[in-house]
């Protein structure tokens, strides 16, 4: 009999009306609509929807911002800001997409880390 292998790259998501106060560390990609107030780091993907408030630091491969966010942001691959979206902080990425109507108020670099030894 073969053995199942389980993926560990699971959504994890942060409700509307959710405060969450602290580090999040995960394996998977991740999806806040409430107000998380610390870092966040996860190995695959970040959705900040419309009612989604971050006050921190994100780090992920992949991060659509369509909320705010008032911290750095280190997208490993592509960071897409939608255009109700609000950014205040350095940002890092490899590909930067800016909907018309985003507000982002600090700096940016573009580096694509697969390239750089």
């Amino acid at each position: 009999m073969a053995e199942k292998i389980i993926s560990v790259k699971d959504l994890n998501l942060i409700g509307v009306g959710t405060t969450i106060e602290g580090k999040i560390r995960s394996q998977g990609s991740m999806r806040i609509d409430g107000k998380l107030v610390g870092e966040v780091a996860v190995s695959e993907n970040i959705a900040i929807g419309i009612t989604g408030d971050v006050e921190g630091n994100i780090t992920a491969r992949n991060i659509t911002v369509g909320g705010k966010v008032r911290g750095n942001i280190h997208a490993g691959e592509k960071l897409v800001f939608e255009g109700k979206a609000s950014i205040k902080g350095d940002v890092r990425a490899a590909k930067l997409i800016v909907d018309e109507g985003a507000s982002f108020d600090g700096n940016c670099r573009m580096t694509d880390q697969r390239q750089q030894g």
